[in-house]
């Protein structure tokens, strides 16, 4: 399987669409999400580290109590790629 490459456009559009997102820094796209405990907060990881192990494409992710930051970023395209944003929103969809 190919690599995708970074986006030079299209992705103020899509954060202007997706509530909570937003960019990190020049090359990467984050969100937090907010859990009523941290058992919640938890079986979320858990559900988003085994879309990006289907995918072989993997976030950063802070886990505390009642909150997860997921970070999206294509290192070896030095940037944003179509990836990122299709498991940010398969991420969303995962919160529903």
């Amino acid at each position: 399987m190919s690599r995708p490459t970074k986006l030079d456009h299209g992705i103020d559009a899509w954060l202007a669409q997706h509530e909570g997102w937003v960019r990190e820094g020049t090359q990467a796209i984050a969100r937090t999400y907010k859990f009523p405990d941290f058992g919640s907060a938890l079986g979320f990881v858990v559900r988003v580290g085994c879309l990006a192990e289907k995918q072989d494409h993997h976030p950063d992710i802070e886990l505390s109590w009642g909150k997860v930051r997921v970070v999206w970023t294509t290192h070896d395209a030095g940037g944003i790629t179509r990836l990122d944003i299709e498991l940010a929103s398969a991420t969303d969809a995962i919160k529903g």
